[in-house]
This record gives C-alpha cells, structure tokens and sequence, in this order.
C-alpha cells in the first residue's frame, strides 16, 4: 500500500474533500516505470476535474500529472530508462495520478534530470513545457509558416510562462505577453517577452501604440470563449489562434470570415488516442536540458511541504484565486 491524496465526489473549494487515504501500489503496464514521487506540480486542469468529476460507485479520483522523482521500477518495455534515474512527466490522465507516494507512468512520457535540477523546480515544468509547445506548433519543431509575432494572453500564469521562454529561445518570433498587475508584468518581461500588455484593457488599442501591427498567433490559456472577439479583431487574415482552455460555445461567422485556424490542444490527447507519446519525452529532455544550462528557468514560485490536504487546499487556493504567477509546488 501506498499512501495518496484522493476524493470521492467533486465538490468545491470551500468544501474541500480530498484526505490522505491508503491505496494499492500501481501496477505496472509494459511500457510503464514506477516512479517514487519527490514533488508536484498544480494545475488549474486538476482543480477543473476536481470541481467537476466525482468518482464511480465505491471508487476514488487520484489526480496530478505532472511530477518529479526516482524510478523504483521499470516495465518490460520501458526502454531508456533503469532503476534509480532521476525523473520528471506528466502521465495519462485516464489513470492515477501522481498526487500519490509512487505513480505508474508510460516510460514515452518522462524524461531525465540532471542531479543540478531539483526535484521541486523539475515538476514545475512538464505541463507548461507540453501545453505550451504543442499549443504553438502543431507538427515538427517549427512555428506555423509566416508567424513572425505571437500574443501570449496570461504570460504569467504556469502555460504562459513557458510559451515566453520558449517563444524567447527555442524561436525566433516577436513575444508579445499579456498581464495585469506589477509583480506579473515584471514576472513576464524577466522570461523574455519584448512588450507586455494588459487583457484588462483594448488589447487592439496597446499594440496600435505600441507599433505592432496585426498579430500572427494568438495562444490564450483562459477565457478563450469570451475573448474571441478580441482575438478576431486582433489576428490578420489566415492567423492562427491557440486556446488549451475549454470555451465554451462559439459564434465562428468572425473566424471563418477571416480564415483563421483554430487550435485547440490538451495535452493528454497524444498519450490518450495512441500519438507519437515519445516526441513528449524529448521535448521534456530538451528543456530539462536547457534549464540546466540556463537558457530556460523553472517556473515554481510557491513552494509547500508534504503530501497532506493542508498542503493540497493552500495550493488549490492559490490556483484558484486567478491571481498566482508561475507554479505552485508541493515537495513529499
């Protein structure tokens, strides 16, 4: 048995149900390793599901993908990998999650950490690296054809502090970041963006002052639904728009109209429906890499202690008060 942080049926913040419980140690799949779990990353997806999705009759959600820790064991086919690398993945979220002592995790979708990375600033990374990429480019390791300048909107948050960096370093694009308050504007500059501006103001108005011209890709990390006709407004024709959030129902006369492409990405889709999971793990390995030589920076800001519900609320609260910069970690 092992222990991990589990609920019954969703509920809200104020009423917050998750306790420490006794669960069976995961059972390994072929391709799997077993990864004892160091630290935690949380995320405004898991406390969605938390809100939303109670778990069957006589059963218990385990949430948290995204993770870092020491591999205890290794399936048949888990290749690249043995007893006692260091690690960091996201998982499947068709399974447990890694809100737990030890988490069975596909080998396609971890990668290595070097011993100068700590395990806290480790799980602040993959889903915002996975969510961010995927979001911005669709195949191979390139942007769209034509994309010289993208709008980030929630620069600050854990996904749109990754799209900065990686927008800043890994291409050769116009970072354009959104945020409200000093501490996230700050926040957004020091990752690399060149112009910050506010999404509580006429976006369409800022970039007009500031000499920038119709925008090429949008990536909006929340209130997609809302702002799409903002977004419309700010596109050229034939641009692309970016969401990882779930909006909602759209009225898409405006994005025809325009021919613009609409992306949408989660990011457990390619493990889910059986895509190339492996080209994950890479992209986990080029950043992992690329923190440890300094050219990305890990992105935990809040760091809590223990595999408890205290632990577990303060973080939620933090994810849910809209207001959190980076990513908030929890160490076991």
């Amino acid at each position: 048995m092992v222990k991990a942080l589990a609920y019954e049926r969703a509920h809200l913040l104020d009423a917050f149900a998750i306790d420490l419980v006794d669960v069976a140690e995961p059972r390994l799949r072929a391709g799997d390793l077993l990864v004892e779990v160091r630290a935690i990353g949380i995320n405004p997806g898991e406390a969605a599901i938390r809100r939303t999705r109670s778990a069957p009759p006589g059963g218990r959600v385990v949430l948290g993908w995204e993770f870092a820790g020491v591999v205890v064991a290794t399936g048949p086919a888990a290749t690249g990998f043995a007893v006692g690398d260091r690690v960091m993945g996201t998982g499947d979220i068709t399974r447990d999650g890694s809100w737990a002592e030890r988490v069975a995790v596909d080998h396609r979708v971890v990668a290595p950490i070097a011993d100068e990375l700590t395990f806290a600033d480790a799980a602040s990374l993959p889903i915002g690296v996975l969510t961010a990429w995927e979001a911005l480019v669709r195949d191979g390791d390139a942007l769209p054809a034509g994309v010289g300048n993208v709008l980030v909107v929630g620069a600050a948050g854990g996904v749109g502090s990754m799209a900065t960096q990686l927008l800043a370093t890994w291409t050769q694009a116009f970072v354009i970041g959104t945020a409200s308050r000093p501490e996230s504007r700050e926040w957004t500059t020091a990752l690399g963006a060149d112009l910050v501006v506010d999404h509580h103001r006429d976006l369409a108005a800022q970039l007009r002052d500031a000499g920038v011209g119709p925008v090429d890709l949008v990536l909006s990390t929340s209130d997609t639904g809302s702002r799409l006709t903002s977004y419309v407004e700010l596109l050229r024709p034939f641009g692309h728009l970016s969401f990882v959030d779930a909006p909602g129902r759209w009225d898409l006369e405006a994005v025809a109209v325009r021919s613009l492409s609409l992306h949408g990405e989660m990011v457990f889709s390619t493990i889910v429906t059986g895509g190339d999971a492996a080209r994950q793990g890479r992209i986990l390995a080029r950043a992992a890499g690329d923190v440890v030589a300094g050219r990305l920076r890990p992105i935990g800001t809040t760091t809590l202690q223990g595999l408890t519900p205290e632990a577990m609320r303060a973080a939620h609260t933090l994810v849910e008060s809209g207001r959190s910069v980076g990513k908030t970690v929890i160490t076991l």
